[in-house]
């Protein structure tokens, strides 16, 4: 987990919200990724979907067998989906995301009985650093935010408190 964090400090470096994730075989990281959608203008660039991508490309198979997710964040739809067709069978999380997390927090695909892959789910490791790491990116982001609103009404001609 410590990796996926070291992932996720360089998706907060790059303005990404800060999701790290890395797959693991036989102790050895074969897959490493961080946010990139803002970067990419590419909705699918979530920190799982790339390193799912490359542990797929070091295996030379789509199918992880024995592997695996270690993620900041508790995966969405997508990513959960990409994990079940990828056949991962393990996935660690650190916090989970109350609005769009498929592991529990909204829906449950790890167990979902209906899909012919199940996940073996470990969930709060390093929560604490995780969530933190978030919570002071939108943080920033939200101070961000409102600077710029207020810059913005000060150079407003119209704006009456002037």
């Amino acid at each position: 987990m410590q990796e996926a964090l070291v992932e996720a400090s360089t998706a907060a470096r790059l303005g990404e919200v800060p999701v790290g994730a890395v797959v693991v075989k036989d102790g050895e990281i074969i897959g490493r990724g961080h946010n990139l959608r803002e970067t990419s203008n590419d909705p699918t660039t979530h920190a799982e979907m790339i390193a799912i991508r490359q542990a797929a490309a070091a295996l030379g198979s789509w199918r992880l067998i024995g592997c695996t997710m270690y993620v900041t964040l508790e995966p969405c739809v997508m990513c959960m989906g990409a994990i079940i067709l990828a056949r991962i069978p393990r996935l660690v999380f650190g916090c989970r995301d109350p609005r769009v997390g498929a592991v529990g927090s909204v829906f449950d695909f790890s167990q979902d009985e209906r899909f012919n892959h199940r996940v073996a789910v470990t969930e709060g490791v390093l929560k604490q650093q995780c969530g933190e790491m978030l919570s002071g990116f939108f943080r920033q982001l939200r101070a961000e935010k409102k600077q710029r609103r207020q810059q913005d009404a000060e150079g407003d001609p119209f704006n009456p408190e002037k």
